[in-house]
């Protein structure tokens, strides 16, 4: 048995399936917000570890990180510093996270970033609001301001990241942008 199967591996819980119907149900009933943070990686958890109670592991990874989007957004390596998760369970919660990126990305792509400035800082905020470095973007538009390209640049570490103009310049040269925005986080770990 691998490393990362053994560590999701537990004793059977008192009424998962009770509860995780209970779950399913409000999730049904109330849509998107009816569950609280904790619960929604709870029952993502229990997908991917299906014969364990998840709770008490949702709720330190909220405890540990913060906060849901910190949870998703945290990476590899300090997902699996945590008692309890293996690549399986890790692999689920990054899963949500490139799903939940590409969906704000489609919408920031979708009309002009000018006139979808919130969704386009939806988009940014979810993708680099969590980053423990500095991570420097470049968005293309084209004449219309419609996003042709989201170009990840580079990571740095807490403080700064390093850019070269000339190839910022070269991309949008490249891709016949009119115009861009350069935008960059500023890590708060």
């Amino acid at each position: 048995m691998s490393e990362g199967r053994s560590r999701e591996k537990s004793a059977p819980p008192h009424d998962a399936s009770g509860h995780r119907a209970r779950l399913r149900q409000r999730l049904a009933d109330g849509g998107p917000d009816a569950l609280l943070d904790h619960e929604l990686i709870e029952y993502l958890l229990a997908l991917a570890i299906p014969r364990r109670d998840t709770k008490p592991l949702a709720k330190l990874l909220i405890a540990r990180f913060g906060s849901l989007g910190a949870v998703l957004s945290a990476d590899w390596r300090a997902l699996r510093g945590v008692e309890g998760l293996g690549e399986t369970s890790i692999a689920a919660l990054k899963i949500v996270q490139a799903a939940s990126l590409r969906l704000l990305k489609n919408g920031a792509a979708e009309r002009p970033v000018l006139s979808s400035w919130q969704a386009l800082l939806d988009y940014l905020r979810a993708d680099m609001a969590f980053l423990a470095v500095e991570r420097v973007r470049v968005l293309h538009l084209n004449g219309r301001n419609m996003l042709i390209r989201d170009d990840h640049m580079g990571d740095g570490t807490i403080d700064q990241t390093a850019i070269h103009v000339r190839e910022v310049v070269k991309r949008a040269m490249e891709l016949g942008s009119t115009s861009l925005i350069l935008v960059h986080n500023h890590p708060t770990h």
